[in-house]
């Protein structure tokens, strides 16, 4: 049985530029099709617009609120909302307050798998 403590994660910025804490993933656990982590932004922040070729992504708001982009249509986004990025699909997530989510992949998430215009 693998259980990872989320306050025990170191945090590190990925690729588009958020700032991240893996719960689970290649890098501490076992696994093998999915990664689960936790992003946090501050009121401002946004990540770089981009894609993923592989994985599909589901962001799920934990707390505060931001303006979700996908492929050109535009939402905002608050806690209790689930998102699905699908594979391909261009993406920005811009918080309008403090927020934190999770985000899952499948397949993990990977450096190499983020892709910018």
């Amino acid at each position: 049985m693998t259980i990872n403590q989320l306050s025990e994660q170191a945090p590190f910025t990925t690729k588009d530029g958020s700032t991240i804490r893996s719960i689970l993933d290649l890098t501490n656990a076992p696994v093998v099709q999915q990664s689960l982590a936790e992003a946090s932004m501050s009121s401002g922040g946004q990540t770089e617009r981009h894609y993923h070729k592989l994985s599909e992504e589901l962001y799920f708001i934990l707390e505060g609120t931001a303006s979700m982009e996908l492929d050109g249509e535009v939402r905002e986004v608050g806690p209790g909302d689930g998102i699905l990025i699908p594979p391909g699909a261009w993406h920005q997530i811009t918080a309008l307050s403090d927020v934190r989510f999770l985000c899952c992949c499948a397949p993990p998430y990977s450096h190499d798998d983020t892709w910018f215009e």
